[in-house]
């Protein structure tokens, strides 16, 4: 049997999401002899380099960093392979080959964020509610040769609320998924783990990459489609529409908004603005918008737009 302290663990990942999982798997002493990231990227006017999330993690606890661009690159491998790892985690990296995820001894676990197989793919949280789904929840399974479709080790489930946004079930799944990693790891630890195929005839959504298609509104779609999209991308990437405004044409974001459902006579699109409020009518009532960022400017609540900017008569969403 395996005990705790022989662990030598490799782990992968790149945002903020798998920082928390990485941090309880220290907080509870395990050895993690090495974390792969991704390399840094330029950003901004400077394009200074920027640092994953994990990578500023990592340098504050001293681990052994590596920032590979080709994963199969001989250097990388046989720097991976010194590190002497008998298991690998992997939350929220990017697809690894095969002589990768096959190096260690006890094999390479992922934790996803959906209960698979639904929504395997890059936006798991972000789909489960633009689809509406009234649960998600957490996956760890072995990685195969294929996308998120190895054998199952442990679920977990939550319940997804009514006025729930990408940015709050994130944080909730981040930390449900914490927990389920520390349950797979001791399993692991303990050889206890039994896993489970997933359904090959299992009828499932997939968690598309976003675009800029993808993420637009379609203001001519029933008020609840436009209602889980837009809480569905916000706060990242955000919902996005066109705004005509007189002799204007301009591309918006809608990070939060509220749904009215009640009869009227205007056109899907109709803009209905006052002082205090905007709101766009659509099949069943109307979107009132709470939260919007216009061009050049920054993300204004509604009413300190209107402080300064007018949308007049015939202004509509496109």
């Amino acid at each position: 049997m395996t005990k705790k302290r022989d662990l030598r663990i490799v782990f992968m990942g790149t945002p903020e999401f798998a920082v928390t999982i990485l941090d309880t798997l220290i907080e509870q002493e395990y050895n993690i002899v090495g974390v792969i990231t991704a390399p840094d990227k330029p950003a901004g006017r400077g394009r200074k380099l920027n640092k994953s999330a994990i990578k500023e993690y990592a340098e504050t606890k001293g681990l052994t960093i590596l920032q590979p661009t080709n994963l199969k690159s001989e250097a990388f491998l046989e720097e991976l392979k010194s590190l002497n790892a008998n298991l690998q985690i992997i939350v929220a990296f990017r697809m690894l080959p095969k002589v990768v995820w096959q190096m260690p001894d006890l094999g390479t676990f992922n934790l996803h964020a959906s209960l698979l197989p639904n929504y395997r793919g890059a936006a798991p949280i972000n789909w489960a509610i633009i689809n509406g789904e009234t649960k998600t929840g957490v996956s760890t399974f072995f990685i195969d040769e294929k996308i998120d479709t190895g054998e199952m080790i442990f679920q977990d489930e939550i319940a997804i609320e009514p006025n729930e946004t990408a940015g709050s079930l994130h944080d909730k799944l981040m930390c449900l998924g914490s927990n389920l990693v520390l349950k797979t790891v001791k399993a692991i630890a303990r050889d206890t783990v039994q896993t489970t195929p997933q359904p090959e005839d299992a009828i499932s959504r997939t968690a598309f990459k976003l675009n800029k298609d993808n993420c637009k509104i379609d203001w001519t779609a029933s008020i609840n489609i436009i209602y889980n999209k837009i809480r569905g991308l916000s706060p990242y990437p955000a919902a996005w529409c066109q705004l005509i405004n007189g002799e204007d044409l301009l591309d918006v974001k809608i990070y939060t908004a509220e749904k009215e459902i009640i009869d009227h006579n205007f056109n899907s699109g109709t803009i209905i603005s006052t002082k205090k409020e905007v709101k766009v009518a659509v099949k069943e009532g109307y979107i009132n918008i709470l939260d919007i960022k216009l061009p050049g400017k920054r993300t204004m609540d509604i009413k300190s737009l209107l402080n300064g900017y007018t949308f007049k008569t015939e202004a509509k969403m496109l």
